[in-house]
């Protein structure tokens, strides 16, 4: 077969076929990956269909309690034997300790996924990588609505936990060398823009799932299968959408009159490293602490955001200090219940724009004085927890854990471009897919190590509002173990460098760079429209989210 025949035999999902020509405007890029991480987002906002699921069996059959699966749930072992029971039953309600599990199913696949598959996705190109996403989270949903109708817990676990799961972990870094690459000069920006989405996936799927299960409820059914169909058909429109659009620039293209500051000790990489030798530095592993660290103290909050603020402020949240979250009514755990979670719509909205704001403030300090900044400011947030907790100040306390939230998703935004600056544009996708297994390793870590020392406090008699301090202190430690690994990350060493014209071989630098008739681009009718398509869902999400948060204020 002749070189000619080999370029025209390219498949349409193949990356050949996506390199961009003369006049592609590089802004379409980011909101192609938008469409994408605002849909596998929803991953964080799953929780809102445990009560419905809770209650299948009871609702079909007219009952005002879910009917329990028979067996001892009083340890941990005796749980998972009631859930081994509930992976095949239809006969009774599933906990949520049974759903949980796909929570747990998510992360570990997204991890994993995406370190397995990284390799592949640079290979393959972004498009190929955000259809098979999206066949797979949709397709994942729509066996998770058969699950459902059938009343089979596996078929759930296996639809959006494993599915879902590897849709998640291939979704999510899909845009992530490719933005990088449109974008050398503006690397946390880019990345923070797409990422910004994931965070941003529950506070539109939530409000979203919400309305459609209450349209879809009646006497005998609770919706959520119908909604899983509709979510599936929706977000698989969206994941396609954003695929189709994905394009590559051309090699060695970069923007007219870019110069990429490489003074001493801004760790800004001359040249690429394999993907195959990127594990075998310290700067590897340093990173990947700095992120478990950063997201278990984070995740570990936030994945106990509305029990923290009602155990430790009862009373306090709706004007009566004396009562403690023990001495709750049904009617002040109902007002206690909404302003929590006016709380966890705080957190998203924060973790939101802290992907954004943090991952482009480091475009400015550098990445390395960016996870100073988070070490060091979590540190003193996490500290003053527990004071302000005694104080009974709650705008305080949320105000600081909103900037704790901030910092959360800011980490995950801001690491592909420390990655990229340590090991250049070249593997980073699948550099990065590998750096995710801290992700799932601090999906454990933090949810595990903050609802084990609270159990414990509260088995052991340490009043409901002071549960939480041991705990701040702990995470608070976490942080301090993650400022000393940032702390000894140095340059690359050349020889872990390719060098120049071996394999793949692509550095960036004045000599090997050209515009290729692409130049900054802009916001022409293209690009406005594409942006809208994705803002318009942002700011509704933004809009219910201010609505429940403001309940704290009231």
């Amino acid at each position: 077969m002749s070189k000619v025949d080999a370029a025209q035999s390219h498949g349409f999902l193949d990356r050949e076929q996506i390199v961009a020509k003369a006049g592609f405007n590089r802004w379409l890029v980011p909101p192609a990956a938008l469409a994408i991480h605002l849909c596998i987002g929803m991953a964080y906002g799953f929780s809102v269909f445990w009560v419905p699921l809770g209650r299948v069996v009871a609702a079909a059959k007219g009952l005002p309690k879910p009917v329990v699966c028979p067996g001892d749930a009083t340890t941990f072992s005796g749980k998972l034997a009631i859930t081994g029971h509930a992976l095949f039953a239809t006969d009774c309600d599933w906990t949520q300790f049974d759903l949980g599990w796909m929570y747990t199913l998510f992360f570990v696949l997204l991890g994993s996924s995406a370190a397995l598959f990284g390799g592949w996705l640079e290979r393959a190109g972004p498009r190929k990588a955000g259809v098979v996403a999206a066949f797979c989270w949709a397709g994942g949903l729509v066996i998770s609505a058969l699950g459902v109708y059938i009343h089979q817990l596996w078929l759930m676990w296996l639809g959006s936990g494993v599915i879902g799961g590897i849709g998640l972990g291939l979704g999510y870094i899909s845009p992530v060398s490719t933005l990088v690459k449109w974008f050398p000069d503006r690397r946390g920006m880019a990345t923070g823009m797409a990422i910004m989405g994931f965070g941003g996936g529950a506070m539109i799927g939530s409000p979203l799932a919400s309305q459609l299960m209450n349209y879809f409820k009646t006497p005998t059914e609770v919706g959520v299968w119908q909604t899983f169909l509709v979510l599936a058909a929706v977000y698989f429109v969206f994941m396609m959408g954003g695929a189709l659009g994905y394009r590559v620039p051309p090699a060695h293209w970069a923007p007219d009159g870019l110069v990429i500051n490489r003074r001493a000790g801004a760790m800004i990489a001359h040249g690429n490293v394999h993907l195959h030798d990127a594990h075998k530095t310290p700067q590897f592993w340093l990173v990947w602490l700095v992120l478990m660290t950063n997201v278990s103290a984070g995740i570990g909050v936030i994945g106990a955001a509305a029990p923290m603020l009602q155990e430790t402020f009862g009373g306090h949240l709706f004007g009566h200090p004396t009562v403690g979250f023990s001495q709750f009514t049904d009617d002040d755990r109902k007002l206690a219940g909404a302003i929590a979670a006016g709380f966890v719509g705080l957190f998203s909205l924060f973790n939101i724009a802290g992907r954004f704001f943090w991952a482009s403030l480091s475009d400015r300090i550098g990445r390395k004085t960016t996870y100073f900044v988070f070490f060091i400011l979590g540190i003193l947030c996490y500290g003053s927890l527990t004071t302000l907790a005694n104080w009974g100040s709650l705008a305080l306390f949320a105000a600081v854990c909103c900037i704790i939230a901030s910092m959360y998703g800011g980490g995950f935004a801001t690491v592909p471009a420390y990655l990229a600056d340590l090991f250049g544009v070249q593997y980073v996708g699948a550099i990065h897919g590998r750096l995710l297994t801290a992700w799932s390793t601090a999906g454990i870590v933090g949810p595990v190590l903050v609802n084990y020392l609270h159990d414990s406090r509260v088995a052991g008699g340490i009043p409901r509002d002071h549960v939480y301090d041991a705990i701040f202190y702990t995470l608070t430690g976490l942080l301090v173990i993650g400022l000393i690994a940032n702390a000894l990350v140095r340059p690359v060493a050349e020889k872990w460098f390719i060098k120049a014209g071996g394999e793949h071989e692509r550095q960036l630098g004045p000599a090997k760079t050209a515009s290729f008739g692409i130049g900054y681009g802009g916001l022409d009718a293209t690009a406005v429209l594409a942006w809208a398509v994705v803002g318009v869902p942002i700011a509704w999400g933004v809009y219910m989210t201010m609505l429940s948060a403001a309940r704290i204020f009231q």
